[in-house]
């Protein structure tokens, strides 16, 4: 049986965690970033998106801390994540391919034209 696609915010939130460590908020301008400003990520579907994510072992708790006497999680990226997330960019690149392809682009020197 193979995994699901995943869905484009738990992407985007895997992403943002692909490079460095982030708590919460700097996953969510992470994200914002990520998809150029069309996925707004509210803090209720994040730290619902975040919670599955750990109970699923793609993300875990880097360490906690406590910034103006609150507690913050800061969050990465776990090794079973890392796996996925490869997995799922090698699948949409490989689609990406095909589609080129099929529409009849190619990249030459850099640049996309169509033959």
């Amino acid at each position: 049986m193979t995994e699901r696609v995943l869905q484009e915010p738990t992407l985007l939130v895997l992403t943002a965690l692909a490079d460095a460590p982030r708590h919460g908020y700097a996953i969510a301008q992470e994200v914002k970033s990520l998809s150029g400003d069309r996925v707004v990520l509210r803090t209720g579907t994040l730290y619902g998106a975040l919670d599955r994510l750990l109970k699923d072992g793609l993300i875990d708790v880097h360490r906690e801390e406590v910034v103006d006497g609150r507690a913050r999680k800061v969050y990465a990226l776990a090794p079973l994540g890392r796996e996925r997330l490869a997995a799922e960019a090698e699948r949409m690149a490989a689609t990406a391919r095909e589609a080129s392809r099929r529409l009849g682009i190619t990249r030459a020197g850099g640049t996309v034209t169509e033959t």
